[in-house]
């Protein structure tokens, strides 16, 4: 089965910002998506999804996410725009 195309994440929804900015966290912090999903667990593949802008994690991950990427305060999650 051939691999589908990416599609570029649409930076002028909020959506798009939001899983762009989880995208830039992940490497900051210098983790693989294998190791988040490890971290967190949940799936690789949730992470792909989460950072493609296909899902969004739900409001009860949001602790989680922020710990695993050394956040102080959960805000820091979201884009600043």
């Amino acid at each position: 089965m051939a691999a589908r195309p990416r599609k570029e994440i649409d930076l002028t929804t909020y959506e798009g910002r939001f899983a762009a900015r989880l995208k830039s966290l992940r490497e900051k912090a210098k983790l693989t998506a294998q190791e988040t999903a490890a971290r967190m667990g949940i799936t690789e593949k949730t992470v792909f999804h989460w950072e493609a802008g296909r899902s969004s994690p739900h409001v009860s991950e949001f602790p989680k996410i922020a710990k695993t990427y050394n956040l102080k305060k959960i805000k820091d999650l979201f884009p600043n725009e």
